[in-house]
Formats: structure tokens, sequence, C-alpha cells
């Protein structure tokens, strides 16, 4: 009788602990750099209280994609290097509906956040080998794919393709 106690305790110690313990393996590293991008919100994963926040080395170990597009605010084809948002979305575990996308100079539109999953939207930080400045729409720029998906060439997708991001809400 104590031998079967003994065995239920310990199962129920194993199972209690075996998910915290998988969570605190999966949360985010800090950074190390300047942080030029802050997701809070609808998020499980952080790395710091209530939010996880991102230096350029983060974003860019979750996988550099280089894409060449044309966008209303530059001239012909550009090739700019940056993570998929999906990716972003991922890594901080977002399960909302949709994000508010923040600039700095207060600029905030609301973006589904399926618009993620259904398009490579890429959150550009470099642009033909440069990297984005706050003066050419940088450090963070959300750049839809109206070559590959011309269904995106609305003036609502259009809105959605902030420069100058710095902050994500997930709602």
């Amino acid at each position: 009788m104590q031998r079967s106690i003994f065995t239920l305790i310990t199962l129920i110690v194993l199972f209690v602990s075996i998910p915290s313990l998988t969570i605190a393996q999966e949360q985010l590293a800090r950074p190390t750099g300047e942080i030029i991008l802050t997701v809070t919100g609808a998020i499980n994963q952080t790395n710091a209280p209530g939010k996880a926040e991102f230096d350029l080395a983060m974003l860019q170990a979750l996988g550099v994609q280089q894409r060449r597009r044309t966008t209303p605010w530059t001239d012909g084809i550009q090739e700019f290097d940056g993570v998929l948002m999906r990716d972003v979305m991922k890594a901080v575990g977002a399960n909302g509906k949709e994000v508010l996308a923040l600039a700095l100079n207060d600029y905030a539109v609301t973006i589904p956040l399926d618009d993620f999953t259904r398009y490579p939207i890429l959150l550009a930080f470099a642009a033909n080998g440069k990297a984005l400045t706050r003066r050419d729409k940088g450090p963070l720029w959300i750049i839809y794919p109206t070559d590959e998906f011309p269904e995106t060439k609305t003036a609502a997708h259009v809105a959605r393709s902030v420069w100058q991001l710095h902050r994500i809400e997930v709602r």
C-alpha cells in the first residue's frame, strides 16, 4: 500500500514538473544588443516581464530571408533582408487574432494575425545590403509580398506595411 502511494506521488510530481521544465527550456534568450523590437500581449514566450524583446542578432537567428520586392515608397525592385513575420510570431508563441503594429512616429495599424501565415510577410532590417536606418524606414519595416500576391495590393494591405516598427501588441 505504501509503495503504491509512493509511486503515485512520484508520478504526480513528474507530470507536474515536466511541463514546467519544457517551458523553461523554450524561453527566449535575453537580448545582448540594442532592443529594436518589443512584442507584448497574448504571447507565451517572454524574456522580460510581460514581453519579448529582440535585438538584431535574435531576429537574425530566426532565419534571414532575402526577398526581392517592390513597394509604393521605393523605385524599382529592391532586395530586402529580414525574417518572416510568421517566424517572429512563432518565436513568441502568439495566440491572438490580430496584432497592433506601432511605429516610432506613433503610427499604428491593426493586422490580422492570419496574414502572417497566409503570406510570406517580411520584417525587413536591410535593403540592398545596407541596414535600414530611421531615415530610410528602419530599423524594421513590415513588407507585404505584393508582387507575388496581387491580392495584397489593396489600400488596407499598403496601410499595414509599417516602417520604423518598434513594437507589436498581440491581441
